[in-house]
């Protein structure tokens, strides 16, 4: 099995090891025929003046209301990880974080480890990509939610009942030297940079499981060994400027699957639902990354925490760039509730669910329609 180094260092390997295999099913590592039964919105937004199409017209009900958003972010937990591994102010950033969890399950992150420099290089080169003419991205584009590296717009094209305002390319992430070869090799820039970026948040992703762990009563590590055999999935999103960004949105509102999601963006474009239903938007810090509790950490907590719903908005001047990096536990692995967390006052309100039984779901559903979280709630 050849191993071979890019530009950046980043180990390449070239061939999906028997790990990747075990993890993801035969039939998922084939390459599909390419779908070529949609029109990139970046397409569109070249053509549209002043009028989105009709399939990108959100029902009233379900438009964003600015009057209903909160936008001064004064709320909003901000943390100062530079104390993370000093032992004398751990306690201080788990108490944070807790109560970040508790109010929210959101928080943003300063002083994380990860250069400013890689950040945006990140954000570069998936602009870079975005960029590109049709046909060398349409190469990615594929309907099956398996691919490990998939071109494609809205949520799921081919279910939604509406349409929306966004192009995404995601990519399998970790191990990286499994996946990495599959990955865009135009921009020439591309592998090294999201690379880097792609290793960076996986390693902050572990510190931060710890601390969210540790704020639930729970030993540091706690299934560590399936949180390092995990899953990591980039979801690079691009959010064409929208002449009519009050009729649409880049994303419905949904949460997360996964443990923890890390965010990078480019432009202030983020709304958040707090627990009294309402919106609040996200402000852009230079250098802050946002982190988002998943479904997998409301069922490990058993609903001590909760997955943090969702959207994005759309403006009509600025193209807004993100790098969603969702962590989850490995495909096939069954999450419960943790035992420590369970007592008769506590009795287990989630049933067991998985990564593989998530996908197949959203495979088969509109995001809109069926949330996959409710159906491992016990009511």
């Amino acid at each position: 099995m050849g191993n071979l180094k890019n530009s950046g260092g980043i180990v390449v390997d070239a061939t999906v090891s028997q790990r990747g295999r075990r993890d993801w099913p035969e039939k998922q590592t084939e390459k599909m025929e390419p779908d070529t039964s949609f029109k990139s919105v970046m397409a569109l937004a070249l053509e549209c003046q002043k009028n989105i199409p009709e399939q990108y017209v959100l029902p009233p009900l379900q438009r964003p209301n600015m009057s209903l958003t909160d936008h001064i972010p004064t709320s909003l937990p901000l943390i100062d990880l530079s104390m993370i591994n000093h032992p004398a102010h751990r306690s201080q950033v788990i108490d944070e974080v807790r109560a970040a969890c508790k109010q929210l399950g959101f928080f943003q992150v300063t002083n994380h480890g990860i250069p400013t420099s890689v950040m945006k290089d990140a954000l570069d080169t998936a602009e870079e990509f975005f960029n590109l003419p049709s046909e060398e991205k349409m190469c990615f584009a594929s309907t099956d939610v398996h691919e490990p590296v998939r071109y494609g717009t809205s949520m799921n094209h081919e279910k939604d009942k509406v349409l929306y305002w966004r192009d995404f390319l995601k990519l399998y992430a970790y191990p990286i030297s499994e996946w990495i070869h599959l990955w865009p090799s135009n921009p020439p820039s591309y592998r090294e940079r999201m690379g880097s970026y792609a290793e960076a948040v996986h390693k902050l992703q572990n510190q931060l499981m710890e601390v969210v762990l540790e704020s639930l009563g729970l030993n540091a590590n706690y299934l560590h060994e399936d949180i390092e055999e995990g899953s990591q999935v980039l979801a690079v999103n691009c959010y064409p400027s929208c002449p009519e960004p009050d009729l649409a949105l880049g994303m419905p509102p949904h949460t997360d699957y996964g443990t923890l999601t890390i965010l990078n963006q480019s432009h202030q474009g983020l709304e958040i639902m707090d627990h009294a239903k309402k919106w609040h938007s996200v402000p852009f810090i230079e250098g802050a990354l946002i982190v988002q509790l998943g479904d997998q950490s409301e069922v490990m907590s058993n609903g001590r925490y909760k997955g943090t719903p969702h959207r994005a908005i759309l403006n009509v001047q600025k193209k807004r760039l993100s790098i969603s990096s969702l962590h989850s536990f490995a495909i096939e692995k069954k999450i419960r509730p943790a035992p420590e967390l369970v007592d008769e006052q506590h009795p287990v309100a989630y049933k067991e669910g998985s990564f593989a039984e998530f996908l197949d779901c959203i495979a088969l559903n509109s995001v809109s329609d069926v949330k996959y979280i409710d159906t491992l709630r016990i009511h």
